[in-house]
């Protein structure tokens, strides 16, 4: 493969390995492998274009028609004559995708579903980054800018998410630019031909040849470090992906104290916790009921074992009129109520607090609707933070014979809603089976499982409870029956779906306190979870398993004759002396931190145990696995250094055995050795064979003593002969006398090996190395001899000895092909 073969290989490596990180955006990722695929014939054509070869400009122009022929043929192939050929039909469906993929990024969270619009967007940019780094890394040959739209394409990326893998995603794009580089000064250096010692690649000690390698060096460490810093600058993930998110409750970057989080429940913790409550809503209302008055904020249905979160759902433009609820018959008792809500300065979240269900909202600004939970997400950057608006919504007033008499849901909806995952533990549903035992339908195991956390579990409210994340959260929270309304919701919702109860959990405030001027205030400490289980004819209907927190749903009281389950009290507001009205000791989460999924994956259900109950086998030794990549690895340099060191000091002649048994003596014996070889005594091709030994194992020394050098800041320079190159050394290494003779010393075995016709033989060479690496350690400073142990310099050697054997494996392997396909049949004549 040709230099610029490899360049080329290298480019289009290099920018799949930064699309790496767009990965966790999209969910599912079988994009990348089209983009791989398109990418593969973009840079081929490339390659031929070289080859022919075409002016610069033109080679890009034929790869960016090749590529628009391409985008044509996978997303506007039924708009294009031939399926393949863009015409203003093909433009116009790149145009909708374009503007649907934009729609799609500002609605969905991460990770946002594989939309058509949204797939565009994403190979489309890959295959524009990689045309732009192979323009610039491959046809005009200055790979270091090209690092410039990888940097692009990575800071994107890595703004939008923020996940735990973030650095993984930033070291295999480092790793693709790194190689890029290192490709680059080698087809370079190939350029001035095979120098001496046998390693073409090697820089040289001055400026010559070794320039443009330097050079790439710095500027990869510049643009990496850039990296590591533009993604701190760009804004973090709100309610698309797009959007920027705040910075949770209390001070920071977000602007004066603003409340702000993309899954509520990341904030509500802390909320219950804060020392002096703020009011964050302020309504007036219509109904003189206000136990019912819940303000809604968004419901939480893709439960993953665990936490709960708002799975991805399609939004629309608000309608004047909001369709009745799901499921909700016309035979359910209900009331109109009209709200007027406005929103404090310091309240900006995403969704819009309303009471369920809503008929109508009247609201300025850039909202839109999800229409099966019935909520409004603020678009584009809108947020609650200063609005005003009224809701109207049903105070819907079912029965318990209603609910008790409930048909079947439908089967679908049955379907998404009782889910459970496979890792959700079996104490949950045997839990919830024992609890609920002689419930006659779904209604009364509902009215059981709140009964048992509200009341006859022996549950304590208590909101100082470390939240971590696992598995096994609803377990521990049910054998240590402490928590706050997160556990008790999520708990309950999860037992409700093992039961085949469709379920899902509610996220917003509990009722308000009213004020002396008839208005409602409602503070940080109303935050609240619940859960919502569904109920043919009624629809989704809200319990209250937490205990001391809101108030009980009067149509939790059965009203079946001969029913054994007793009459809920109902509760009331916490007092101050309640526990969430304390500042927590501990909390799981900063203030400071309240990023999308940054706070323990939005309050999981994690009591803080630290102990591995049904963690499987192949998680802990995974965990091990990694733990011991990160120790070693950065490691390696060191320990492939000291391996080689010890290789080439050691002679070469262990174990002597055959027509050379014997003939191995020590050093101090007599003349004619090399290290250990008595090179005259043997006959004949032995002794051929021990001269080359002997040969090979003085140009190792040789290598080991420059190597040496180069760790302790000396760099080789092959160009120069072995005599020039040891004054080299000891004019830079400011060498004593000593040092200065066994180096020269040295240098003057190399010149035997090399030009003398029969070579004599010189002892002692490997200590004399040795005597030198401890001169050179002595003069250097602290900094540079840490480096020369941990990180040397001279490992670099590892990488081009791998290419090296890479080389040799594919030449060899294509050799035995091509034999294969020259020999004869083997057909006998005559």
């Amino acid at each position: 493969m040709s230099g610029r073969a490899r360049m080329a290989v290298c480019a289009a490596a290099a920018t799949l390995m930064a699309s790496c990180a767009l990965l966790p955006l999209v969910d599912p990722a079988t994009w990348f492998l089209q983009a791989a695929i398109l990418l593969v014939i973009q840079t081929a054509v490339g390659a031929a274009a070289r080859r022919v070869p075409l002016a610069r400009p033109l080679t890009v122009v034929a790869q960016f028609v090749v590529t628009l022929l391409l985008l044509t043929l996978v997303f506007a192939r039924e708009q294009a004559p031939a399926g393949l050929i863009p015409g203003p039909e093909a433009f116009g469906r790149f145009a909708d995708l374009l503007q649907q993929g934009t729609d799609d990024v500002s609605r969905y969270a991460i990770p946002a579903p594989l939309s058509d619009g949204i797939r565009l967007l994403l190979i489309g940019g890959v295959l524009l980054i990689g045309l732009a780094v192979d323009a610039l890394a491959v046809t005009f040959r200055n790979a270091a800018p090209a690092g410039l739209p990888l940097l692009a394409l990575y800071s994107v990326a890595a703004g939008l998410s923020d996940g735990a893998a973030d650095w993984l995603w930033f070291l295999i794009a480092a790793v693709g630019y790194l190689t890029m580089l290192l490709a680059e000064g080698r087809e370079r250096l190939s350029q001035w031909g095979r120098v001496f010692g046998g390693a073409p690649r090697t820089p040289g000690g001055e400026p010559g040849a070794v320039a443009p390698v330097r050079t790439g060096r710095r500027i990869g460490a510049v643009a990496l470090g850039v990296a590591l810093v533009v993604p701190l600058a760009l804004p973090t993930m709100n309610g698309g992906l797009l959007d920027g998110a705040g910075t949770g409750v209390g001070t920071g970057t977000g602007g004066g104290g603003t409340i702000s989080a993309v899954n509520p429940l990341v904030s509500l913790r802390d909320s219950l916790n804060l020392e002096e409550d703020r009011q964050v809503l302020s309504l007036r209302t219509e109904t003189s009921n206000l136990s019912n008055l819940y303000l809604r904020i968004v419901s939480l249905d893709d439960f993953d074992g665990t936490t709960w979160k708002p799975s991805r759902r399609d939004i629309v433009a608000v309608p004047d009129e909001l369709p009745t609820p799901q499921g909700l018959g016309p035979d359910v008792r209900r009331a109109e109520v009209r709200t007027r809500i406005a929103a404090s300065d310091g309240y900006a979240q995403d969704w819009l607090p309303m009471p369920y269900p809503p008929s109508s909202v009247d609201i300025e600004g850039n909202w839109r609707y999800e229409p099966l939970g019935m909520t409004l997400v603020g678009d584009h950057g809108q947020n609650t933070r200063g609005v005003r608006y009224t809701v109207t919504s049903l105070d819907v007033q079912p029965t318990a014979r209603q609910l008790a008499e409930a048909p079947a849901p439908p089967p679908a909806l049955r379907r998404e809603f009782t889910e459970v995952p496979d890792s959700l533990p079996s104490v949950v549903s045997e839990t919830a089976r024992e609890v609920t035992d002689g419930a006659a339908n779904p209604y009364e195991q509902a009215v059981k499982l709140q009964e048992y956390f509200a009341l006859s579990g022996g549950f304590e409210y208590d909101t100082e409870v470390d939240v971590g994340s696992g598995s096994e959260g609803i377990a521990r929270f049910l054998r240590d029956k402490q928590g706050f309304c997160v556990h008790f919701s999520f708990a309950m919702a999860s037992m409700a779906r093992t039961l085949g109860i469709p379920a899902r959990v509610a996220v917003g405030f509990a009722p308000g306190t009213p004020q002396a001027d008839g208005t409602v205030s409602v503070g940080l400490r109303d935050a609240h979870a619940w859960p919502e289980l569904y109920f043919e004819g009624v629809g989704w209907t809200r319990f209250e398993p937490t205990p001391n927190r809101g108030t009980t749903p009067t149509y939790t009281v059965p009203e079946i004759p001969g029913s054994s389950l007793p009459e809920l009290p109902e509760q009331s507001r916490p007092t101050a002396e309640a526990p969430s009205a304390e500042p927590s000791a501990s909390t799981s989460c900063s203030t400071q931190q309240k990023r999308i999924q940054e706070c323990g994956a939005a309050l999981p259900l994690d009591l803080g145990g630290t102990d591995d109950e049904g963690r499987p086998w192949w998680q802990t030794a995974a965990w091990v696995a990694l733990g011991a990549a990160a120790v070693v690895l950065p490691l390696l340099p060191m320990l492939w250094r000291l391996r080689r060191r010890s290789v080439r000091l050691t002679s070469p002649l262990h174990a002597p055995s055959g027509p050379a048994r014997g003939f191995a003596r020590g050093r101090d014996r007599g003349e004619g050795r090399t290290d250990g070889i008595e090179v005259e005594a043997l006959p004949g091709e032995a002794e051929r064979r021990a001269t080359e030994v002997a040969a090979g194992h003085v140009l190792a020394i040789w290598r080991e003593l420059t190597d040496t050098a180069w760790d302790y800041g000396i760099m080789p320079d092959d160009a120069l002969t072995p005599r020039k190159a040891a004054a080299r050394i000891v004019r830079l290494g400011q060498l004593d006398e000593a040092a200065a003779v066994a180096v020269h010393r040295v240098a003057g075995a190399v010149e035997q090996v090399l030009f003398a016709p029969r070579p004599q033989a010189v002892t002692g060479l490997a200590a004399e190395v040795r005597g030198v690496r401890t001169a050179l350690r002595s003069r250097a400073g602290r900094r540079t001899r840490v480096r020369a142990v941990l990180a040397p310099r001279s490992a670099q050697r590892a990488l081009w000895d791998a290419a090296d054997r890479w080389t040799a494996v594919k030449a060899r392997w294509t050799g035995r092909w091509a034999a294969l396909l020259r020999r004869p049949s083997g057909q006998r004549t005559g």
